[in-house]
Parts: structure tokens; sequence; C-alpha cells
């Protein structure tokens, strides 16, 4: 009867796992936990990946995006453990993903930076002067978000 537990308790054990990580990322309440020491060198840099590589290669205009929000000083909050956080990068492809303007909440200085920007949530969007966003935007609404150009307003720029 025991290995019968057993076995289940072990095929409960990675579901269980999940649904903390998705809790936890939708509560960003559990950011200042001590989970991610184990993650770091003797000099308190963070070894945990960058919320992961996306799936496929970005195309220009996931680039520009990209280019457009580091250059408004929009600020792209997130954990390397957050599915919803590979997900909104998975949006930008490899290229623009790896260049958005991070900040690893689940490192030592990003702990700190996140709780002084009172995120509460991830993802969250940050931009002076526009109501933050919380939780996966698509592409269309980051652009409105933050007045990237529409196509016939950057094609009539000189």
């Amino acid at each position: 009867m025991a290995p019968t537990r057993w076995r289940r308790a072990l095929l409960l054990f990675p579901l269980v796992l999940g649904l903390a990580g998705l809790v936890g990322c939708a509560n960003a309440g559990l950011i200042g936990s001590n989970s991610a020491q184990a993650n770091t060198t003797a000099g308190g840099e963070s070894t945990s990946p960058r919320v992961g590589e996306a799936l496929s290669e970005s195309n220009p205009d996931q680039k520009a995006l990209s280019a457009h929000l580091r250059t408004k000083g929009a600020v792209f909050y997130g954990a390397w453990w957050c599915p919803a956080c590979f997900q909104q990068k998975n949006l930008f492809g490899k290229q623009a993903g790896n260049s958005l303007p991070y900040v690893e909440c689940d490192s030592e200085d990003g702990r700190e930076r996140c709780k002084a920007a009172g995120i509460r949530a991830f993802p969250t969007w940050e931009l002076k002067g526009k109501p933050r966003l919380e939780g996966v935007q698509s592409l269309e609404e980051l652009k409105a978000w933050s007045g990237f150009p529409s196509s016939a307003e950057a094609a009539a720029r000189p």
C-alpha cells in the first residue's frame, strides 16, 4: 500500500510545483524571497537564465518595437521562472527579446529595483507618464501604449 502512495505523490509533485510557479508569477508579493540565493555566484551575480530564449527569429517589426521601447525608457519587469514572462519575451522573437529593457526581479540587484518600483505582478511594463501595464501584452498593445509610430508615420519621415 505504501508504494502506491509514493507513486501518487511523485506524480502530483510536478503539478504542485507548476501551480506554485503560476501563482508566484501572478502575485509578485513573493519578491524578496531567498529563492535565487542557490542560483548566485560568490559575487552575488545571478546564474539563472534571463526569462529563457525565445523560440523564433525576430522580424524587423519586432526589432523596431524593442528598440523603440528601450529608446523611450520603458522597463519590462519579470522573473526567469515566470511562464507569462517567457510568453511576453517570446512575442518579440530571439533577437528583439534579448534586447528588451528587462529587469530580472529574482536576482540580488533586481529584487531591490522591483521592490522600490512596487512591482506586484509579472510581467509588468513601466514607462514614465504612462499607466503601468501588468500581465502579458500584445505587440499592438505595447505599440499603442509606448507611442510607436505606425507604418504610415514612419514612411512619411525623411
